[in-house]
């Protein structure tokens, strides 16, 4: 397949089944020609579904799966026990060498599970987050980490400030981005005793831009570019930040169609309301990246469409072709003593 961004895609475990993942991949290498699709799940319906579709076929490869991991699962056992299944057969792909970049709708704590036990952390790094992009009113910000260590040491969130500076500048083009970290207050003495403890070292790092605390009423201002946290507060922010943007998607369509006047309304600013729900869609912003690992791992929602298939996929090319893993272990190649 060439000397192509090689991405595998497990096909199996998310809501909308194989075919958005079929379908995204077809376009994708369709849109680009430097991009190689690897397809992990039941062979006997991807081909089937890729029988359908006009395509370079030498873009696309189809490895078969046998078995499946359930969202019921223990994460950790299945991972260990399910050798045949499609999350396990990327991981394996992407630890080998034979992909890039693995991209997964299913389970995230067997995600999770995989690229710790699987892949591995790179040299020096204590902890992989999480870490999606949200939307701000201006450009979006990175949150880190949202989901993958609830527990997390002083030392481990300053490295977490690193990574999503690197990725922040490497893969979406911020310049010398702002790292922020939330608390209660603006002030530096405020705070649990992890963020009284982590603040003075953030302080002191001079290769990252810290610029002190955010609220959490600040973030969806972008006033950081960097929003940095252990993983309890971080799910909440981004459990709260989708339940608030389908609250207000859903009561502005409900009061645009309450009479014919406001109908008439919302058909003139039709153009300016879909900009909007563009912002709060996870359709253009990619996946979750699960930073620090050894390769690249991205996790997308469980109910993804063929867009977000799409976006994941053009944001592993970015991250491959700017080798932000590498700066990574680059950036921490120093620290050996990873727990």
């Amino acid at each position: 397949m060439g000397d192509n961004v090689r991405i595998v895609i497990d096909t199996i475990g998310g809501d909308n089944g194989a075919a958005v993942c079929v379908k995204g991949a077809v376009k994708a290498v369709k849109k680009n020609p430097n991009i190689s699709i690897i397809l992990t799940g039941h062979a006997d319906e991807l081909n089937k579904l890729l029988a359908s579709e006009k395509y370079d076929e030498s873009g696309i490869e189809v490895i078969n799966a046998t078995e499946e991991i359930s969202l019921h699962e223990k994460p950790v056992e299945a991972v260990r026990k399910k050798k045949e299944s499609s999350l396990v057969i990327a991981m394996n792909l992407l630890k080998e060498g034979k992909a890039d970049a693995l991209i997964s709708a299913g389970s995230s704590g067997a995600v999770l599970a995989g690229g710790q036990f699987i892949i591995g952390r790179a040299k020096g790094v204590k902890r992989a987050p999480l870490a999606p992009l949200i939307p701000t009113t201006g450009e979006p910000s990175l949150l880190i980490d949202c989901g993958a260590n609830v527990d997390a040491k002083p030392e481990v969130l300053v490295q977490f400030a690193k990574m999503g500076s690197i990725y922040m500048e490497s893969v979406m083009g911020v310049e010398n981005p702002r790292v922020a970290i939330v608390n209660i207050g603006a002030e530096e003495e405020k705070g649990n005793a992890l963020v009284k403890e982590t603040y003075p070292l953030l302080k002191a790092c001079t290769d990252i831009n810290f610029i002190g605390n955010i609220e959490a009423r600040q973030i969806p201002f972008g006033e950081a570019d960097v929003v940095l946290t252990e993983a309890f507060v971080g799910n909440i922010i981004l459990k709260l930040y989708e339940g608030i943007a389908k609250m207000i998607l859903g009561e502005l369509k409900g009061a645009i169609m309450a009479s014919p006047k406001a109908k008439f309304g919302g058909m003139l600013i039709k153009e300016s309301l879909l900009e909007m729900k563009s912002k709060f869609s996870a359709s253009n912003k990619g996946g979750a990246p699960l930073l620090g690992l050894k390769g690249l791992v991205v996790k997308i929602h469980g109910n993804s469409k063929e867009e977000e298939v799409i976006s994941a996929i053009e944001q592993c090319r970015a991250f491959v072709e700017n080798d932000v893993s590498g700066k990574i272990v680059k950036g921490f190649e120093e620290s050996t003593n990873g727990d």
